[in-house]
């Protein structure tokens, strides 16, 4: 087995130059310099060779650098790259491709270029449609770092010493069963974070609710799933107090979960989902997908947007799924997770530092804690794990609502063997933690 010195020489100058001229703006979590990829892998400016457990955050879904992807790519920035918001072939066939693909009730598509800009669209929709103003959103959830959807982060984090966010925005519990906020266990709590609900509602809005925004699961919260139902009852409370509902698939759709969208394994029918990440595999690409009905609030030309929806980002996402319907990515992502989370569930009844794994699908989360009964966060514990893993030939990445979880997504071309590979090199690190 490799066993890397990191961070390479070459890799150590572009550390120090990252250092000095992009001022920490940007994260880092590990210590060498990505130079290409193919399929699961990446290799560093130094040479050495990574099977990859973060898909670059979720969004190389068909894998680095797939040929058919790259020559669609290639192809249509030799036709054409940016025309405004005029109509292109790519992208009014995506859009219809699109709503085929989702939700019965999602009859409208909006093509945007970032995750940040579909929640934002949800959220401002929403508003003028109903004629309300708030919206509820929840601890621990991400939707983007711009105005509105830093507003309805649920960690502060994301909104640390920026100054007042905007009004209207109230937060509630999620579903983290693993530290439930009212101590109680899924078999006996009957979804009380969900029926504290109406507590938030009588107490922290003035009644105007016009959307309620949740992830599937919660990515940067530490790949966080609620329990089976919970979703539903959600949407049903959605209905219930005349609220739309927005179900933000950002890093959650395109087969991920192990279904091409995660609103199918509870059969949900959203008023709004945004999509991003994976829809593009490496092309900045997202959409709105929605219904006619609320789209029809707005006037022609009056959300044009320069680069959403661009012919080279619709090319990309065209050839997405093309490889999805091909090369039965969402099959291989169920069967592959399944493998990979029984791996890592095993590993975690033989450690005394893995208080969960969490996930479906390609998706998953392992948390650190010092002591299994306590559950401590342990992100220092984290951090050896996920620098010995380099040293291996394991690329991982660190999230969670405390900084303790490692991010569990490699791009779902990933075969058995490299599977098992990935998952040897986790064992043997963890295993021999002290």
């Amino acid at each position: 087995m490799p066993k890397y010195d990191l961070p390479g020489p070459r890799s150590a100058e572009y550390l120090e130059m990252s250092d000095t001229y992009e001022a920490g703006a940007t994260s880092r979590q590990q210590q060498f310099v990505v130079d290409h990829g193919e399929g699961a892998r990446l290799w560093d400016v130094d040479g050495n060779e990574y099977i990859d457990w973060t898909s670059g955050v979720l969004v190389a879904n068909v894998g680095h650098c797939h040929p058919y992807h790259v020559a669609a790519i290639q192809n249509q920035v030799a036709r054409l790259m940016n025309p405004y918001d005029f109509p292109t072939p790519e992208r009014v066939t995506l859009a219809k491709r699109m709503v085929e693909i989702t939700p019965p009730n999602l009859d409208a598509c909006f093509m945007l270029t970032t995750g940040s800009e579909a929640t934002e669209a949800a959220m401002r929709m929403a508003k003028r449609y109903t004629g309300r103003h708030e919206i509820i959103s929840f601890y621990g959830g991400f939707h983007g770092r711009t105005g509105m959807a830093m507003a309805a982060a649920g960690k502060q984090g994301t909104k640390f010493r920026y100054g007042p966010v905007l009004t209207g925005h109230v937060q509630s519990p999620f579903a983290y069963c693993y530290r439930c906020p009212f101590d109680l266990t899924p078999d006996m709590c009957d979804f009380k974070c969900l029926r504290f609900l109406n507590t938030v509602v009588k107490t922290q809005t003035t009644g105007a609710i016009a959307a309620v925004i949740t992830e599937p699961y919660q990515g940067g919260a530490g790949f966080i799933f609620p329990p089976e139902g919970w979703l539903s009852a959600l949407q049903t409370w959605c209905d219930e107090h005349d609220a739309l509902f927005i179900l933000d698939e950002v890093q959650a759709s395109f087969g991920r979960t192990g279904r091409m969208f995660a609103a199918e394994h509870e059969d949900l029918r959203p008023n709004f989902m945004p999509i991003g990440k994976g829809i593009g595999s490496g092309i900045p690409t997202a959409c709105l997908m929605t219904e006619q009905r609320i789209m029809s609030i707005f006037e022609r030309g009056e959300a044009s947007s320069t680069t959403g929806g661009n012919p080279v980002s619709c090319a990309a996402a065209h050839a997405v799924l093309d490889i999805f319907e091909r090369e039965n990515l969402v099959e291989n992502s169920a069967k592959m997770g399944a493998y990979m989370k029984g791996r890592l569930q095993e590993l975690a009844e033989k450690s005394p530092y893995i208080g969960d794994v969490r996930g479906m699908g390609l998706v998953m989360g392992m948390e650190f804690v010092a002591d299994k009964a306590t559950k401590e966060p342990a992100p220092e514990i984290m951090w050896r794990v996920i620098d010995a893993c380099a040293t291996e030939g394991l690329c991982c990445g660190a999230v969670g609502f405390y900084g303790n979880v490692i991010r569990v997504a490699p791009p779902l071309v990933i075969d058995q063997d490299t599977a098992a590979e990935s998952c040897d090199i986790m064992e043997r690190v963890v295993l021999a933690l002290e």
